[in-house]
């Protein structure tokens, strides 16, 4: 028997549309939706602990933007942006947020602009 609990967390309005909008066009809830995907990353994570594979760990940090590009090539043994962004569409992970400090650093620029 699967025990179900509620939790509350906080999502961007505009992707909450989005996702409607999908779950709608599936004949679905945006509660499956989340569940299957959270249960996707949570066992393929695990798997691959279980293993003493580190590989989608550093790809989820990639997808986190908490490593930079480089950073996972290198972790990985690849050699192009392409490989690496073909392997995170097969863990099925989100493209990569830019780092924190990237981000920050190109607000920071474009506010010096228009000072």
């Amino acid at each position: 028997m699967v025990v179900t609990v509620n939790f509350t967390g906080s999502v961007d309005r505009d992707l909450l549309k989005r996702a409607k909008i999908i779950a709608a066009k599936s004949d679905t809830s945006i509660n499956a939706i989340f569940n299957a995907e959270l249960r996707h990353l949570v066992e393929t994570f695990e798997a691959a602990e279980n293993s003493g594979n580190q590989n989608f760990k550093t790809l989820l940090d990639f997808s986190l933007g908490r490593i930079d590009d480089h950073e996972a090539l290198s972790q990985l043994g690849l050699d192009s942006q392409e490989d690496l962004f073909l392997i995170m569409a097969q863990a099925h992970l989100p493209m990569p947020r830019l780092p924190e400090a990237q981000t920050q650093s190109m607000v920071t620029s474009l506010h010096e602009l228009s000072a």
